[in-house]
This record gives C-alpha cells, structure tokens and sequence, in this order.
C-alpha cells in the first residue's frame, strides 16, 4: 500500500476525528472509503459521457429499450 499525504481543511479534519472516534474506525479507513466512492461516481460519469459523445457523433447507435430488455432475458413492461 503506498502511503499519500493529503492537506484538508481543519473542519474535515475535526468531522474525521469525531465520527472516528464514534465508531472506533481510523480516519484513514474514512478517507479511503470516500476516495474510492468518489473515483467510483467520476469513473461512471466519464464512462457516460463518453457514451454520449460516441452517440452523438454517430460513432454509436441507442437501441429501443425493448431490444435491451429482451437481450437481458427481462419482460418488457407495457407501455400505458
């Protein structure tokens, strides 16, 4: 594991040490927990918009929700 420095505002910092010591887990544990949720939502966001942009350049094409329903193995839901 390779060790990081990280510079946070003191009213971070105070919240980490609170809901450590609340809990018995390390600041650390509360730091990596969130970086790894945070890189997990903008790796998402990136895959997204590169979908879009493919999408809207032509480069790929949106198929009818009933076609990836079906290539999933679900039962399309009737349209009211």
């Amino acid at each position: 594991m390779t060790s990081v420095s990280l510079r946070l505002p003191d009213d971070v910092v105070k919240r980490l040490d609170i809901l450590a010591a609340r809990t018995g887990r390390t600041k650390t544990f509360y730091m990596t927990q969130a970086i790894c949720q945070q890189l997990e939502d903008l790796e998402d966001l990136y895959d997204a918009e590169q979908a879009w942009l493919a999408y809207k350049s032509g480069a790929d094409q949106a198929l009818p929700i009933e076609e990836v329903m079906e290539s999933l193995g679900m039962e399309p839901t009737p349209r009211k």
